[in-house]
């Protein structure tokens, strides 16, 4: 994605977010770059400004239709991420959005469970984790937030999936990694 691709995905995320708490309505967007026709894996996060803490993070790990309207899709999720209450029309100039558009997920396949740390790469990596009817996902920021080790980054994993921290070293999950290109508010725009 080139950086003018990453403003308009933050834009579009910006307008979709507003447009549904102001509205309840869905943002449509008619014209966008060719790219957004392509499908993408994509995720919207929030934060508070300036404290910048999570504020809610959804979206769509797979990619599974267009990216413009995984993007709408998302940013309208985001408002009612059910880890937090409802995101309020006078909470929107106090928060900003954050783009991360994703890989296809490629899976991890070590010859040994203890391999798999050599495998990631902090700061660049996300992983998915996948058993049975659990899985969970970590976006590549994530880990650099926390300055995790790989180690570390595999057992969180485990954990947004609700399983055991080190489930990862049994062989019996799927993990997965997967890149980003993340795009982001420095500041809300009013």
């Amino acid at each position: 994605m080139t950086p003018e691709e990453g403003d308009f995905a933050v834009r579009t995320a910006r307008k979709a977010i507003e447009k549904w708490v102001r509205d309840e309505a869905k943002y449509n967007v008619d014209d966008y770059p060719e790219s957004f026709g392509d499908k993408h894996g994509v995720f919207v996060t929030l934060h508070t400004y300036p404290e910048k803490q999570l504020r809610g993070c959804i979206g769509f790990p797979v990619p599974a239709m267009p990216l413009i309207d995984a993007l709408i899709e998302s940013a309208i999720s985001v408002t009612h991420d059910p880890r937090f209450p409802r995101l309020k029309r006078t909470e929107l100039p106090h928060v900003t959005v954050e783009v991360s558009i994703l890989t296809k997920p490629e899976e991890i396949r070590p010859a040994n469970p203890s391999e798999y740390p050599e495998n990631i790469a902090i700061g660049k990596d996300g992983l998915m984790i996948k058993k049975d009817h659990k899985s969970g996902l970590l976006l590549p920021q994530v880990a650099l937030e926390w300055n995790w080790t790989e180690e570390e980054f595999l057992m969180q994993t485990c954990v947004k999936a609700g399983l055991p921290p080190r489930e990862w070293e049994t062989g019996s999950c799927k993990i997965y990694k997967f890149r980003s290109n993340i795009f982001s508010e420095n500041k809300p725009p009013y």
